[in-house]
């Protein structure tokens, strides 16, 4: 299909005008390709990352961290180094982070809700003017919640088992949520599961007597972009691939 197609589609599908984030997202390295057969997918956009899409001969990479944020920087150094392959090899750069991790279908927080079959789900969690996260009703214990996240999501989870051992409302915010631990109880939730924890927020759990799940920041931000990549193929026959590059976070 055509490019400027596909990212038009892409633009509507996740909302990106209408959702604000710390940089611009969407469509942001154009390349000199006018038509899409192959989408590579994966969470970061590295060097590494940007090789192997391009090995395979993708026609566009599309993360869910993209390469710009809040300031401006010349394309040098490591910017530049994520730039030139992309234009070397034709491959445009798509982006979608807080779009992503709002999206209803095929978002982060979306698609972990219903992995871990979640009723009722509402969204809270307000970053920039947008609920990012999920929330919903359940009736498990702790220890199953977090032995069916490493097994889905091929990850090391840490409980801070600070609330009831039966999980009666989830909270989840992908990637860095751990700061929301005393909106989420305020919201009713016995439980948190977000990614990656901190030293300053640890205590939260045993002050608001919650249970929070750390999974990863990256572990729990693969969903998303396995999600789009499967929905692209069936909507578009597109040949989507996701390049696994997990980190220690």
């Amino acid at each position: 299909m055509k490019a400027e197609e596909l990212f038009s589609y892409l633009d509507e599908f996740l909302q990106i005008s209408q959702i604000a984030d710390y940089g611009p997202q969407g469509l942001q390295v154009e390349a000199a390709n006018p038509s899409v057969e192959r989408v590579a997918l994966a969470v970061d956009t590295a060097p590494a990352i940007i090789a192997a899409a391009a090995e395979w001969g993708a026609d566009v990479l599309l993360v869910h961290h993209g390469i710009l944020w809040r300031t401006v920087e010349r394309i040098a150094g490591p910017l530049g180094r994520r730039v030139r392959p992309l234009l070397e090899n034709r491959m445009h750069l798509y982006a979608a982070h807080l779009a992503l991790d709002a999206h209803p279908t095929v978002g982060n927080n979306a698609v972990l809700a219903d992995m871990l079959g979640l009723e009722s789900v509402t969204w809270w969690c307000e970053v920039m003017g947008t609920n990012i996260g999920a929330m919903g009703d359940t009736d498990r214990s702790l220890e199953s919640i977090g032995m069916q996240l490493e097994q889905e999501l091929s990850a090391n989870t840490r409980i801070l088992a600070y609330g009831p051992a039966k999980v009666r409302k989830l909270a989840i915010v992908s990637g860095f949520g751990v700061d929301r631990v005393a909106a989420a109880k305020e919201l009713g939730a016995d439980t948190l599961l977000t990614g990656e924890t901190s030293h300053a927020n640890y205590y939260a759990a045993s002050d608001h007597e919650m249970n929070v799940i750390f999974a990863g920041h990256y572990a729990t931000e693969t969903v998303g972009v396995r999600a789009l990549g499967q929905h692209l193929a069936n909507e578009f026959g597109l040949d989507a691939r996701f390049f696994d590059f997990p980190t220690a976070m």
